[in-house]
């Protein structure tokens, strides 16, 4: 109640008593005390006086307003004029009661309550229908974007494969090496096939699986993703070291987690400067029950700053050297919004790169 008189106040509780009404109110006449009263006593509903010595009921709902306050609001007063009853409705009051006929009071508390709630219910779902919406346009927008490239990605190492075959057709009565040689690019115009449908297999499955949250032991699972790349080439010319602060256990899908750590470990292999004495490439990941942040630090050929806010986008390729669909580093980041977490990447051209990216613990879930 916003209201000076606490035997006004005290009218109010007899005629909401009297039609069994329960409630515990608190009364407040100036603003610092209803402004504290708002976040302290968290009210269903707000029953205010208009005009109070250092306080009315406009400026009231106003405060309401910036602090997005959505609770019934009904103006308690004397007598007021038809022009001035409007005016409040406008600027946001539910209703209006006056102090010498409070016998609608209760019917007009559990119809704003009623009406509030509906309204409440309402914004949800159109809120949750826009985001449907921005994920549907999303989707679209992908899908133009993935069956135009998809088809040049898969078409290409297809119709190399075929021409291979001919020409090998053609040069099978000639010296076997020349035809081992078509063979060889054969085999990778076949692996880059089979790498673009493995990539496309990891973005379906993210959409559609939902999460499964376990236990991992994240330094096995780093292990195995070295494991899994040990055919890449330059995998044996680069240092790779790991350091791990970890004092509690990380629960996460483990799934999704090795996905996100062979693309980057890939990427690292993959562009790995060749120049250098020392090629490295680094993974940190801090653990406690809260965060898992990751980071896989290389100093490979790095990516041109004006390249960097690119690099999440599908079908991106950063440098001349890349031969997969550009899906590795978009693929990475849609699983790693799907975990709730979040990634960064800091580069610079021939030097460093450091991507890293925080994970929420599901510890305090499981």
């Amino acid at each position: 109640m916003l209201e000076d008189m606490e035997e006004d106040a005290s009218l109010i509780d007899r005629t909401l008593k009297k039609e069994n009404v329960a409630f515990t109110r608190i009364r407040v006449d100036t603003r610092r005390d209803f402004t504290d009263a708002l976040a302290s006593f968290n009210p269903d509903i707000i029953l205010s006086d208009h005009s109070l010595p250092q306080f009315n009921s406009i400026e009231a709902l106003e405060i309401c307003k910036q602090k997005k306050i959505n609770i019934p609001f009904i103006l308690v007063t004397g007598a007021v004029s038809e022009e001035f009853a409007v005016n409040c409705l406008k600027q946001g009051a539910d209703d209006y009661i006056l102090k010498v006929n409070l016998s609608r009071l209760p019917t007009a508390i559990q119809y704003a309550i009623r009406q509030r709630e509906y309204e409440n219910e309402r914004m949800k779902k159109e809120e949750k229908l826009r985001q449907q919406n921005e994920e549907l346009i999303k989707i679209n927008n992908e899908l133009d974007s993935f069956v135009y490239s998809i088809s040049h990605n898969l078409r290409s190492p297809l119709s190399s494969v075929l021409g291979l075959v001919n020409i090998a057709k053609l040069d099978r009565q000639k010296n076997s090496e020349t035809v081992d040689r078509y063979f060889q690019m054969i085999e990778g115009s076949i692996l880059k096939l089979d790498k673009t449908l493995r990539e496309i297999l990891d973005y379906s499955q993210n959409i559609r699986t939902e999460l499964e949250i376990a236990e991992v032991d994240l330094e096995k699972l780093i292990a195995g993703c070295f494991e899994q790349l040990k055919y890449l080439k330059g995998h044996g010319d680069i240092i790779k070291q790991v350091e791990l602060q970890q004092d509690t256990p990380l629960y996460t899908d483990a799934h999704r987690l090795s996905i996100i750590l062979n693309n980057l470990i890939a990427n690292a292999i993959r562009y790995r400067d060749s120049s250098k004495n020392n090629p490295f490439l680094k993974i940190t990941a801090t653990v406690n029950p809260a965060y898992a942040t990751i980071t896989v630090y290389d100093n490979g050929i790095g990516i041109a700053p004006e390249l960097l806010p690119r690099v999440f986008n599908m079908f991106f390729r950063a440098t001349e050297r890349s031969e997969g669909a550009g899906l590795g580093l978009y693929i990475a980041k849609e699983m790693i919004e799907k975990l709730k977490g979040t990634i960064i990447i800091t580069s610079a051209h021939y030097q460093e790169t450091s991507v890293t990216f925080t994970i929420p613990n599901k510890l305090l879930t499981v």
